[in-house]
């Protein structure tokens, strides 16, 4: 069996960043940017004024403020959108808005706060604190010609707004994967068989919402295939919906019993199986290979084991088809906050939260309750996944041991479990 770090090597190796198309800017939140994008403007596109306030030369008032005060006429008033006529001379002002560009001659913007208009087109300045200050200077956020943001720059909030704001509205993006997934079972049934599932006579099939939520977050737009049944031909019926995914993740049916059919199925529509089992609980028997050229993983069915396993190994891959360099989240370290007991001399990656605790602040794990591959309430409490190598049967409280938070924006390159 391959460790958890190989397997992930291994399915990384044989992903690849999507084909790009160029969506409009608010189509292209979260997605990753192709091309390097230059400026074609300054920007600011001129010097302007950060506050309301007036322009005014910083010689006149700097003593402001100093036992007297200093009484400068208004030539003009400028709002954001408008542009100065006037060149601010000796004992001059203009009356300025945010954002509107500086009049010449001008130095200083100072707060209207700071200030006292007079009848006749005069204005009092009181403190000359803002000699040479509140002003922003043409080109000192981005300069015409240079990067505004590299290619492999992850289109957030922000991003979208420097766009914006140098006129960018068609960035070239890797397009997000249309990623399917299906599960297979005689006892799974979906929400429309409410009455057998409250019975306890059916299963409900809790993976296709965990999937779907997981799969979406990833960034990737979910296709949802169903629930197969225990039969080769419902796992092709169900397979042929695969055919315009550009991932394939099948949960249950990848372990050894008589009814576990996937790989079978797999393998007769030609399927070049790259890896089978993963020496890691929970989610021992995951399968990998390309089907038709494309990636297929086969996750547990257990709820538990299908959550665990997509965190470590479909997520990374989701994040590479998007073109994300870094696709694997970080590990950190924290103290156990109790006594561990395992079985076999598997890597373990049990649920827990971590947080801070006592007075230095440092990271505790405490695991979330009993942590069998069934319980799915272990996985809605979590907010790491506590990693046990395999030569550490036992654990005390007080002992060093990494976590993989599922909430950290902060990824790395290389599978770090």
């Amino acid at each position: 069996m391959l460790t958890p770090t190989e397997a992930a090597r291994t399915i990384l190796d044989h992903v690849a960043p999507l084909p790009t198309e160029r969506r409009a800017l608010k189509e292209a939140l979260d997605l990753v940017l192709a091309e390097d994008v230059r400026s074609p403007i300054d920007l600011p596109a001129s010097d302007n004024s950060a506050m309301d306030g007036y322009a005014a030369r910083a010689a006149d008032v700097a003593d402001a403020g100093r036992g007297s005060s200093v009484t400068l006429t208004v030539i003009e008033s400028v709002p954001a959108g408008r542009f100065p006529t006037k060149t601010v001379g000796p004992g001059e002002a203009t009356r300025i808005f945010t954002g509107a560009p500086l009049p010449a001659g001008a130095d200083s913007v100072i707060r209207q706060e700071d200030t006292e208009p007079l009848a006749g087109g005069r204005v009092v300045v009181r403190d000359g604190r803002d000699a040479g200050k509140n002003l922003r200077r043409r080109g000192e956020d981005i300069r015409k010609g240079d990067v505004a943001l590299s290619a492999g720059a992850a289109l957030g909030p922000a991003q979208l707004g420097v766009l914006a704001s140098i006129a960018h509205g068609t960035p070239l993006v890797h397009r997000p994967p249309r990623v399917a997934f299906m599960g297979s079972g005689d006892e799974i049934v979906d929400l429309d068989r409410t009455a057998e599932i409250l019975a306890g006579q059916k299963t409900a099939t809790s993976n296709s919402y965990t999937l779907f939520g997981m799969i979406r977050r990833a960034g990737a737009m979910p296709l949802d295939l169903g629930v197969a049944r225990d039969t080769k031909e419902s796992l092709r019926d169900h397979l042929t919906g695969a055919a315009d995914a550009d991932l394939l993740i099948t949960t249950a049916g990848v372990s050894v019993g008589e009814h576990d059919l996937v790989r079978e199925v797999l393998r007769e529509l030609g399927c070049d199986m790259k890896l089978w089992r993963i020496g890691m609980r929970p989610g021992a028997p995951v399968g990998f290979g390309l089907l038709a050229g494309k990636p297929w993983i086969g996750l547990p069915g257990n709820p538990v084991s299908t959550m665990v396993t997509f965190e470590l190994f479909v997520r990374p891959a989701i994040r590479r088809m998007l073109g994300h360099a870094l696709p694997f989240r970080r590990t950190v370290p924290v103290c156990v906050g109790e006594p561990i007991a395992l079985g076999p001399r598997l890597r373990h990656f049990l649920r827990a939260v971590v947080k801070p605790e006592g007075a230095g602040g440092g990271l505790v794990a405490r695991l979330t309750g009993p942590q069998g591959s069934g319980i799915l309430t272990s996985m809605a409490r979590a907010n790491a996944l506590l990693i046990v190598p395999e030569d550490r049967p036992a654990v005390a409280a007080g002992e060093t041991l990494a976590a993989l938070l599922l909430d950290d924006p902060h990824h790395v390159a290389e599978a770090p479990f």
